[in-house]
């Protein structure tokens, strides 16, 4: 299976698991309060240059982000179409910046350092009878490693249309990736369920 976390010795990767989260919410919360272009084009740079400055290769290093930036191509579209040109211009800033800036913190924190700080921040909701912590954590930590599956399904879907000499297409793509990720899915929580992980 991928992961999407990179091994290194960056200030990144040494700074612990619950800094980065906590400063990856600030971030996005900071973004989203200013509408200014100048200051969302330096967020924007600063994230990116932190992404960036991982030590992957270029082209490794946009591979998971792929799909992201389709997406935030086509909010910025209908953005452009209904509202107006400064609109989509504040919104394509502000995602690609919490984009870059979630992709660094993703890509220096392990799966099970990312499962721990959830846990540890959600106990007081479990002291309270809200929710069980450890299943909170569980979750978190199941969708970040289910991203990259999603992607590789995504990439082996893509290139068996290709192999038939049919042109790839967001229609003929969205199905069986749904199918295949839903299928997935459940296979996984019969797992969890069967090893009784969840306490709820």
């Amino acid at each position: 299976m991928r992961s999407l976390h990179v091994s290194g010795d960056s200030l990144m990767h040494r700074t612990r698991p619950a800094v980065k989260i906590a400063g990856l919410g600030v971030f996005a919360v900071l973004i989203f309060l200013t509408r200014e272009p100048l200051i969302l084009l330096a967020a924007l740079a600063a994230s990116g240059a932190l992404y960036f400055g991982l030590g992957q290769p270029i082209r490794a290093a946009l591979s998971p982000l792929r799909p992201v930036i389709l997406t935030i191509a086509i909010v910025g579209l209908f953005h452009l179409v209904l509202t107006s040109a400064e609109e989509a211009m504040v919104t394509t800033l502000r995602l690609s910046a919490l984009m870059m800036a979630g992709a660094a913190v993703t890509a220096t924190t392990t799966v099970s350092a990312f499962i721990e700080t959830i846990t540890r921040w959600t106990t007081p909701l479990e002291r309270a009878g809200l929710a069980k912590a450890s299943d909170i954590g569980l979750a978190v930590g199941l969708v970040v490693r289910f991203v990259p599956e999603i992607l590789t399904r995504y990439e082996a879907i893509r290139e068996a249309h290709r192999a038939r000499g049919l042109r790839p297409k967001i229609a003929t793509i969205l199905g069986p990736l749904v199918i295949a990720t839903l299928r997935d899915a459940d296979n996984i929580a019969q797992a969890i369920d069967a090893r009784g992980i969840r306490g709820q």
